[in-house]
């Protein structure tokens, strides 16, 4: 009499979901676009408490009792403003300029550069003026023509978070392909991609996902998309024709770090389909901070296993007045030597554009 052992349940992961806000804030000029509108639209069909504010840059007296709780619910609130800015900042050496379509993100990466650049104002906002927007690119692409120019659209967000809301990526996208001499750029930790992959885009834009060990990924990105979800996206994103690329960033100097970055370049290779190796490019950043971020970083997630020993790093002067820690010279280069190998042992054609 033969028995049947039963077999255990197959664990099924839930999907990472979109972005939906706590709480909304909008400018009143911000009603008076039509994007603005229908956010506003959006926002009510989702039963979102909504409030008017004067300016996208002064949101006070948010809910909680602690900085944390408050950093917290600041990370679930979403702003509606007019980017009244239009002189755009240098994104080197991604790009020669930032698209400011978003400043914030709803993800809690413990190492971001976003906790000493946004400071104080780490809620989410999104630029509704978009047309005006895409008039100061043109400006920049002419000025430069007939050179390239590349923009950046994630420097201080990730919008593809935010494109269920707001469509930005989306407007830039179709601008961008049909400027000869303009190029778009933005990477994400997010694969809400689907929106993105019947746009007419000329290949002008490159999409780039951030990926990182399981290391880093499990210590220090909360409320991101998965590693699987994120390669899984970026076959779409192939499939869909757009340029692709990978940015390792941070990376991160821990114990075993050599396995954890070989696994990583592996499951890369094991994972990604055919047409997405084509025209592929890599980024490699090491871990930085700053004093003020340290600061921070330690005070919003004080049981954080991030490593931030001044003494083990070496100094070096920072575009924004302040001196950032990276690693020192000899463990840069075993970063950058071991991580290359590993690029060109699985992607003998693909283009690391820069380590920094």
């Amino acid at each position: 009499m033969s028995t049947s052992v039963a077999q255990p349940p197959v664990r099924k992961v839930k999907g990472t979901k979109p972005f939906i806000p706590d709480l909304v804030y909008f400018e009143p000029g911000a009603l008076e676009y039509e994007k603005g509108k229908r956010i506003m639209q959006w926002v009510t069909s989702q039963n979102i408490p909504y409030q008017m504010t004067t300016s996208h840059n002064r949101i006070t007296n948010l809910p909680g009792e602690t900085e944390q709780e408050k950093y917290r619910m600041a990370k679930r609130t979403l702003v509606v403003g007019v980017r009244k800015t239009l002189k755009f900042d240098q994104s080197k050496p991604s790009a020669e300029y930032a698209i400011p379509i978003s400043t914030g993100c709803m993800g809690h990466c413990h190492y971001c550069y976003l906790q000493t650049t946004l400071g104080a104002k780490p809620y989410v906002r999104v630029y509704v003026n978009t047309e005006e927007i895409i008039e100061a690119a043109k400006g920049y692409i002419e000025e430069r023509k007939p050179e390239i120019t590349r923009f950046e659209a994630a420097c201080t967000s990730d919008p593809v978070g935010l494109e269920h809301i707001t469509e930005n990526l989306s407007d830039l996208i179709r601008f961008m392909a049909d400027e000869e001499y303009g190029r778009l750029r933005f990477v994400t930790k997010y694969h809400h991609v689907d929106p993105l992959l019947n746009i007419k885009h000329n290949g002008h834009t490159r999409i780039r996902f951030s990926v990182n060990s399981d290391y880093v990924i499990k210590n220090f990105e909360p409320a991101t998309s998965r590693f699987e979800e994120r390669i899984e996206a970026a076959g779409k994103i192939a499939h869909a024709g757009y340029p692709l690329g990978f940015i390792i960033a941070p990376i991160i100097w821990y114990d075993g770090w050599q396995e954890g970055y070989a696994e990583l370049l592996q499951k890369l290779a094991d994972t990604l389909p055919e047409e997405a190796t084509k025209d592929l490019t890599f980024e490699m950043i090491q871990h930085r901070f700053t004093k003020t971020a340290k600061a921070t970083i330690e005070k919003r997630y004080p049981k954080t296993k991030l490593e931030m020993d001044i003494e083990k790093r070496k100094m070096k002067w920072g575009r924004w007045g302040q001196y950032k820690y990276v690693y020192k010279d000899d463990q840069q280069d075993a970063l950058r030597e071991f991580i290359t190998e590993r690029i060109f042992e699985h992607f003998p054609l693909a283009n690391i554009d820069y380590f920094t």
